[in-house]
């Protein structure tokens, strides 16, 4: 997996962040697929939504590490993969019983083509963020969808 020139200052070693995440039981690591290739990783974190700039730890997932390889970036990928893992995140609060209502992110003011796949994906800036060790970041955040039943408002 290829970063693109500069990248390693937004996001750091991937596969660092995805060994973290084999090691600890808050994080879920995912590897991107596209035609049967790896072209991606990111990671979904519990208890750590505040690393973003959110309020709190324990309403939002945390979505962390996530990198497109330099070679597949520009094709929609990024976008397919974070509204993915909003549906995923949703999954996991069932499964393991969170309390969480959606997913947040941080992004570097100095990151759009980032920012606008998280956009693309349904992300909305709900502020500035300025922790982060490469400067200022936006938070993004995107709601669960949950499915309506029939004969509910």
């Amino acid at each position: 997996m290829e970063l693109a020139p500069g990248q390693e200052s937004f996001v750091g070693d991937p596969f660092k962040m995805m060994f973290a995440g084999l090691q600890d039981e808050s994080r879920q690591p995912y590897l991107i697929e596209a035609a049967g290739a790896a072209v991606g990783v990111l990671t979904l974190q519990s208890g750590a939504a505040t690393l973003a700039g959110w309020s709190d730890d324990e309403s939002a997932w945390l979505l962390r590490g996530f990198v497109i390889d330099r070679r597949c970036q520009g094709r929609g990928l990024g976008s397919a993969a974070a509204a993915t893992a909003v549906r995923e995140a949703l999954k996991l609060t069932a499964r393991l019983g969170g309390g969480q209502a959606g997913v947040v992110l941080s992004v570097n003011e100095a990151n759009p083509a980032a920012r606008s796949a998280y956009e693309n994906a349904g992300f909305t800036e709900t502020g500035r963020f300025l922790g982060g060790s490469a400067g200022p970041q936006w938070t993004m955040y995107r709601a669960f969808e949950v499915p309506r039943h029939p004969g509910t408002r």
